[in-house]
């Protein structure tokens, strides 16, 4: 949430987001790196792992810059629920792909999370879709679970923390120079608050690198999708963007659908 009001409120395009945030994550994440002192081995960058990373770290910088393009045009509610249609490939990819990952229960919770999602958006027969979503709705079906899958293969020799300063160590040396002219024009109210939703933000991405690592793409997946219910209730009252019913009653169908999973 702190990420929209640094767009709106202190009108910061995406470009200069993401040339700020990212030398701020990988700094914030050295230091996780430096006093945790995880294991890191040279040998980790040859063979088919090197490749794998270079693939992982490419699309995490994409679906990061389509993520706050479309987070600078649209409400956060709209975009956090786009955000949860990613569940269901991530959980046929998975299935799919590893024996570990199969669970039929969970299959079909995620769908029927996925058929509400849809009908959330679906109005005077049409898809409520702001045209600069649009490619942030494409990056959630087909690029993200990409990334999560290829992130699950890299988990397996990688530690978390190592692989985080890593990747976001090689999208701050792109982002960085990429962005800069508009990076120097962050006021300092906007500075602030990009220095605490890093921080936030860096801590979050380790913690679920070590779920994905030690619980699996599925149930973390699932357990996560708890986050856009509470922040979709945080924007009508901070924001005070509109309440729609079909979102809300959408919400609380995810909200039964992880129950029901995380129980079986």
């Amino acid at each position: 949430m702190i990420d929209k009001v640094i767009l709106s409120r202190h009108k910061v395009n995406y470009k200069t987001y993401n040339g700020v945030s990212y030398p701020l994550i990988f700094i914030i994440t050295l230091v996780i790196f430096f006093l945790f002192k995880p294991p890191f081995f040279l040998e980790l960058f040859s063979g088919n792992s090197f490749l794998l990373l270079l693939a992982m770290i490419a699309l995490s910088a994409i679906t990061n810059l389509i993520f706050y393009r479309a987070l600078e045009s649209d409400y956060l509610g709209e975009i956090q629920t786009i955000g949860m249609m990613k569940n269901i490939p991530i959980i046929i990819f998975s299935g799919l792909l590893f024996a570990d990952e199969r669970n039929p229960i969970i299959f079909i919770s995620a769908l029927v999370a996925a058929i509400s999602v849809a009908w959330s958006h679906y109005e005077n027969q049409h898809f409520r879709i702001a045209k600069k979503t649009l490619p942030y709705l494409l990056s959630t079906l087909i690029l993200t679970p990409m990334a999560l899958i290829l992130l699950k293969e890299l988990l397996i020799v990688w530690h978390p923390i190592s692989l985080s300063l890593v990747r976001n160590g090689v999208i701050a040396l792109i982002f960085g120079p990429l962005f800069f002219k508009d990076s120097v024009k962050v006021s300092t109210g906007a500075f602030g608050l990009l220095v605490t939703t890093n921080i936030l933000t860096t801590i979050a991405g380790v913690i679920y690198l070590f779920s994905y690592q030690g619980l699996g793409l599925v149930y973390t997946t699932l357990l996560i999708s708890l986050e856009p219910l509470l922040v979709r209730l945080a924007t009508v009252f901070v924001l005070k963007e509109p309440l729609h019913h079909k979102s809300t009653i959408a919400f609380f169908v995810v909200l039964a659908s992880v129950i029901v999973a995380s129980i079986v």
